[in-house]
């Protein structure tokens, strides 16, 4: 219970101190002239200006509030490392067992610094910040926090914490701990396709003396180098982009022999290769309303540089025309057939990615050696999209060329001309070519029909659409390195142009010219990473009916396997969450896949021995400590002791809480003084005692 006295004056305040000043004046004017009675008048007239103040007596039931002290236990990473999380889980144990018998003291328990996949490096303070959220500051205590001393959002003034109390940290780990790292120094987002980029590393040793360290570096984990490189010095290592999306990068040194952890021997960046231009080459046999279609596809990407050329007049179209009087452009055959389709140093590749027969027929434009080296181009790595239209089944047929090697499809003769919807096949709706395609799902498909179809036999590689009598419609190819594709129907325009609200021919030769120069993203068998916030989704895609259990492999080793369940035809997926920072690896024993899950140097591995410097300065500031919990002399957790007065809050073996004097108030007794009954006996006593005076 605490006693005081409030003022609630019954003037306004200038009113009030001219009232004082006129009673200080009068009682000064009373003793200066030793009047009878000054004393007596003196003591009325205070009482007067009392009574004008109006006091009240106030008397308040209070009752002590606890004193709060937080626990911040490490939880990062690098915590893992060597015996520092059973050190932890010791010293966590000894404190809040310590914490409890202090009386009028709380205690909360806060684990923070886990790796979630956004946040890069060891948070403590964030999240002490969030504990005390709810806690005056003349309530905290102090702070003890149980790390390795490795944290990345100390403040930089003690007056950012909000609360003036000691902060002391238990540092796990020992002292002669020694660790080897690789760190990034430059490296590329992105890459250009068919070209190296550079990439700048250090090794750097702690607590080690070698000059020396053996590096291996790996692309999409194949083995590209091996090489020792001297310890601190920057290095440079050539890596290159062989194709389109992600090309992850590993550099990894040896361990060295009793090493804290050998998760940071290893950095991974990962390149997006992006292609400089794709270059495409149009021949279309004749006019006809389909090039368009094609030409409009291509000229409206930038990536692409198209060369396109429609024959007008084959050589054995004679009609008198004199040579001097055509405005044709000759057909390049010898510089496109043969100098652009040829590898050649230094790229070691052609000059086209793709090439597109437009119906296209024998004219006597390319000469049979030119076909043969079509082929071999399509098996060193190239590729080739056939959009057949009656050219192809007539005897003028490319079929009856070299050609006939790698096509898919031997025609019939045959050729229907009938309204049909073309419907993806089984495998069709597997393949990530024709994999849902828009309209795909109704029945019939949500598209226009088409009206020919060219008849074939003997097909080869994969059916994905189909026409009437479940007929081959788009038949995909690989031969060799490369491959080959086969659109048996020149009807594709009708899409375009809207016939019966047309169909998705934008989507569908997308992905098919994508597929043909071979982007990732469309490969029938895959096996992929995909991180997702907090967690990692495994995807299977395959053109067959099950798929095997994928292995997944954490940054710190753990291996884990999966199920993958059905997500849609040719689709298999498993999710699991993320819990650790760095290079997840994922295989079912024929294919691999790579992703890394945070920053490509991650902080919290950056220095991984345990140390009691980063910590100790905000320590010094607030009062506090920063020491080890194995000294060298054995494991010890100092003692606690709550500090009710002075500022020493630390010593040898021991730690120091300030306790607080916050209490809360339940209740307030006010009792005005010249109210009532009371301040008419004493305002009428002061004028009775001087009329007494008086009367003497």
């Amino acid at each position: 219970m605490n006693l005081g006295v409030a003022f609630a004056p019954l003037v306004g305040a200038q009113v009030l101190w001219a009232v004082v000043g006129a009673a200080l004046i009068l009682s000064l004017l009373l003793f200066v002239a030793r009047s009878r009675g000054a004393t007596v008048r003196t003591s009325a007239l205070a009482l007067i200006v009392l009574a004008l103040a109006n006091p009240s007596l106030t008397r308040e039931h209070r009752d002590p509030l606890n004193s709060i002290a937080v626990v911040v236990v490490d939880k990062s990473p690098s915590q893992t490392f060597g015996g520092r999380a059973r050190q932890t889980e010791k010293a966590r144990a000894a404190v809040v067992a310590r914490l409890r018998h202090i009386h009028e003291l709380g205690v909360r328990v806060v684990e923070a610094g886990q790796a979630n996949g956004e946040t890069d490096g060891t948070r403590l303070f964030g999240a002490l910040g969030s504990t005390l959220a709810d806690v005056p500051p003349d309530r905290v205590a102090g702070v003890i926090m149980i790390t390795d001393g490795r944290v990345h959002d100390v403040p930089a003034d003690a007056s950012a914490l909000g609360f003036a109390a000691p902060v002391h940290a238990l540092i796990t780990g020992s002292k002669n701990e020694r660790d080897r790292r690789v760190a990034l120094i430059a490296a590329p987002r992105f890459g250009i396709v068919g070209q190296s980029e550079a990439i700048a590393f250090r090794v750097e040793d702690q607590g080690a003396s070698e000059t020396t360290a053996q590096v291996t570096v790996r692309r999409d984990g194949d083995l590209i180098e091996t090489r020792a490189v001297p310890v601190g010095t920057t290095q440079s290592v050539d890596v290159q982009i062989p194709h389109g999306g992600q090309n992850i990068v590993e550099i990894e040194a040896a361990p060295l022999d009793h090493e804290l952890t050998t998760v940071n021997n290893r950095v991974v960046v990962s390149i997006d290769g992006v292609r400089e231009k794709l270059r495409v080459l149009l021949v279309s046999g004749e006019p006809n309303p389909g090039e368009r279609t094609w030409r409009n596809l291509l000229k409206s990407d930038p990536s692409v540089d198209l060369i396109h050329f429609t024959i007008l007049r084959p050589p054995n179209k004679q009609d008198g025309t004199p040579i001097n009087e055509l405005s044709l452009i000759a057909f390049p055959t010898r510089e496109l057939f043969v100098n652009k389709i040829i590898k050649r140093p230094p790229q070691n590749k052609a000059f086209f990615d793709l090439i597109i027969f437009d119906r296209y027929a024998r004219q006597g434009v390319l000469p049979m050696p030119y076909f043969e080296n079509i082929v071999q181009y399509v098996r060193d790595g190239g590729a080739v999209l056939v959009d057949a239209g009656p050219d192809y089944a007539g005897p003028d047929s490319i079929w009856y060329t070299p050609l006939n090697a790698i096509l898919p499809a031997e025609p019939s003769g045959e050729i229907t001309e009938r309204g049909y919807h073309a419907r993806l096949t089984e495998l069709g709706k597997r393949d990530p070519v024709t994999r849902d395609l828009a309209g795909s799902r109704s029945d019939p498909p949500h598209w226009s029909r088409w009206f020919r179809l060219i008849d074939t036999r003997n097909t080869a590689g994969i059916t994905v659409m189909a026409g009437p009598g479940n007929s081959p419609l788009l038949v995909l190819s690989r031969q060799g390195e490369g491959r080959i594709a086969l659109l048996l129907s020149d009807n594709i325009w009708l899409w375009a142009r809207g016939f019966e609200g047309g169909g998705p021919h934008l989507d569908l030769l997308r992905r098919l010219s994508h597929w043909l120069m071979k982007e990732p993203e469309l490969e029938e068998e895959a096996l992929r990473l995909i991180a997702r916030g907090h967690n990692l989704l495994v995807r299977r895609q395959t053109m067959g009916d099950s798929v095997a259990p994928v292995t997944l492999s954490a940054p710190s080793g753990q291996k884990r396997t999966l199920t993958l369940a059905s997500k849609e035809p040719g689709v298999w997926e498993a999710s699991v969450a993320v819990n650790e920072l760095g290079l997840w690896r994922a295989t079912d024993g024929k294919l691999n896949a790579l992703v890394n899950i945070g920053p490509a140097n991650p902080r919290e591995f950056a220095e991984v021995t345990s140390t009691t410097k980063v910590l100790a300065p905000i320590a010094a500031a607030t009062g506090g400590s920063s020491r080890r919990l194995d000294d060298g002399h054995g494991f010890h957790v100092p003692r606690i002791l709550p500090v009710r007065s002075g500022d020493t809050l630390a010593g040898d073996g021991w730690i120091g809480l300030k306790m607080r004097d916050a209490s809360v108030v339940h209740g307030i007794g006010v009792l005005p003084v010249f109210a009532g009954f009371l301040g008419l006996v004493l305002l009428f006593g002061s004028l009775a005692a001087t009329w007494a005076r008086e009367g003497r």
